[in-house]
Order: C-alpha cells, then structure tokens, then sequence
C-alpha cells in the first residue's frame, strides 16, 4: 500500500488497529483457555481505544500537518495479514502476546519510518510524539498481561 498524504497513513493505520482487534475478536471465538479469551477481550478493548484516540487525533489535527505529503512510503496490506492470521485452538498466552507484538511493533515502526521522511521538524517532532506514545501504551499493555499471569 503507498501513502501519499500524511491523513490517509494515519486513518489507515486507525483502520489497522480496528482490524486487529476484529482478529482478537476472531481468535477468541477459537481459543480453548479461559485465560487466553480474557487475553484477547482485554487486547481488542485496547485496539478500538488506540483506534478511536487516532481519529480523534486526525479528527483535531491542523490540516496543514493532516495535508502534508510524502514520497515513497510504502506499507504492506495488513489488513489482508489480519484476515489470513491463524492460531490454534490451543494457542498460549504467549502466542497471543508474541502476535500482538509483532503487529503491533509493524504499525509503529511505520510511523517511525513516516516521521523519519518527513520534511518539516513539526510535522517529524508530532509524529515522534506519536511513536513514544504508542510505546509507552505497548509496555503498559505488556505489563497489565504479564499480570493477568498472577491472577
């Protein structure tokens, strides 16, 4: 997928997050432990907050920033990868966090590859910003499911 405006990224990265917590919902219906469904309601809950925080960004955003474009950003179809991940029926707690990871690690890195090619300093420092916060809320997520462990 080729991003030109700095809008389309971000509301396809929303919709990303979106999907994800439709494969988490999909996952769930699957999985046999108990354990492992709280997992997955806690991580879809997590990605239809993070998605709704976006468009609310994108929503308050100066168009200047939202219209701002860019040259060669290319991203994989990860919806499609949404749709075609599969884990068994007994799928771990830790195959769940390991997939969250992983896409959740791809989504960021693209807004770290998007503020890296952006050719205002404003424009990069917002989208930094967003990379920060979006690793913070990723420890957090792994934090509060390392204490589900405990529970």
């Amino acid at each position: 997928m080729r991003f030109q405006q700095l809008s389309e990224l971000l509301s396809y990265v929303a919709t990303c997050r979106v999907e994800m917590a439709k494969l988490y919902s999909r996952l769930q219906t699957e999985a046999d432990s108990t354990r492992v469904k709280m997992m997955l309601e806690y991580f879809q809950q997590h990605q239809r907050g993070v998605s709704e925080k976006l468009e609310n960004y994108i929503d308050s955003a100066p168009k200047k920033v939202l219209d701002t474009w860019y040259k060669d950003i290319i991203f994989e179809d990860f919806i499609k990868r949404c749709h075609d991940t599969v884990l068994t029926a007994n799928m771990s707690e830790e195959d769940v966090l390991e997939l969250h990871l992983k896409l959740d690690n791809l989504l960021i890195d693209l807004l770290q590859v998007t503020a890296e090619h952006s050719s205002s300093v404003d424009i990069a420092g917002t989208l930094n910003e967003l990379v920060r916060v979006e690793r913070i809320q990723q420890q957090r997520l792994v934090h509060s499911s390392i204490r589900m462990d405990d529970i």
